[in-house]
């Protein structure tokens, strides 16, 4: 491929690479942005996340709260409450508009 004078990349190999790149990074900033979230959570709240969200192998509600010693009912409770303080933490609140 002759030079151009643009520094604009002619591949689409070389497109694709770069685009698989910035998307890594981007990724990867979004997790230590919710890993630093989760952190800040009261104990009880980052139990819930990190036992049920974040382990490799699928864990069910009734096996943390089981874990934890929580009655079903406030393991609920305080799941609803970490949840919406995890999406203050992360600038991620969304609010519907009266219907």
């Amino acid at each position: 491929m002759p030079p151009a004078t643009t520094n604009s990349f002619r591949s689409s190999t070389e497109s694709t690479a770069i685009k698989r790149i910035e998307w890594e990074q981007k990724r990867n900033a979004f997790l230590e942005k919710v890993q630093r979230a989760v952190n800040r959570l009261p104990y009880n709240e980052r139990q819930i996340i990190i036992k049920r969200y974040m382990q490799q192998e699928p864990v069910f509600d009734y096996q943390v709260y089981n874990e934890i010693g929580m009655s079903e009912r406030s393991y609920t409770r305080l799941k609803g409450k970490t949840f919406l303080d995890l999406a203050y933490a992360l600038n991620e609140v969304v609010f519907k508009a009266p219907v």
